[in-house]
């Protein structure tokens, strides 16, 4: 019997969204699954998290789809135009194949904030996608309409960060 996958959504104003769903990874990757992860609007290899999986999990395939600079919202290049629909592109046939248990979609909810991927495209290849795959979808801002199709969302809220109080991003914590 084949099970109908999950749609599970990481957002919010804290910090920890990307670091759950590379927990869910690990636990994946644990029990034998095969998982893609696409990073929209991320293309610094120097990121932990990318460091490791490329380190330790050869196996995880891992798109970096966007450029190592901040994406001027209202105003994005053509550049990270041409990388966030590549990495849609992965993700969508992702999603379609089957090829992959778990297809994680890290910071997809600020690509669509910032249109460079449309909601519409993002609704319809979660609901058509191939039954066994579960699919992650973190990043601030998550529309509602993603709310709504999601199976579990978690919601991610900022108490106190360390920046409020003037420490600088720290590798290992922040990237």
């Amino acid at each position: 019997m084949s099970l109908r996958g999950l749609v599970m959504v990481n957002t919010g104003d804290g910090k920890g969204k990307t670091t759950a769903a590379f927990g869910m990874v690990l636990r994946a990757v644990g029990h034998g699954k095969r998982v893609l992860i696409v990073q929209f609007m991320k293309g610094d290899p120097d990121y932990g998290e990318v460091r490791a999986t490329r380190a330790c999990l050869p196996q995880v395939k891992l798109v970096q789809a966007g450029l190592p600079t901040f994406v001027h919202k209202g105003n994005p290049s053509p550049e990270d135009l041409r990388l966030a629909a590549h990495g849609w592109a992965e993700a969508k046939a992702a999603l379609a194949s089957g090829e992959y248990d778990l297809v994680v979609l890290d910071e997809l909810n600020i690509a669509m904030d910032y249109g460079l991927v449309p909601l519409r495209e993002v609704l319809s290849a979660l609901e058509e996608r191939h039954d066994g795959v579960d699919v992650i979808v973190t990043g601030r801002y998550a529309p509602q309409a993603l709310l709504d199709l999601a199976d579990t969302v978690s919601e991610v809220m900022e108490v106190k960060h360390h920046y409020r109080r003037g420490h600088e991003a720290r590798e290992g914590i922040e990237h």
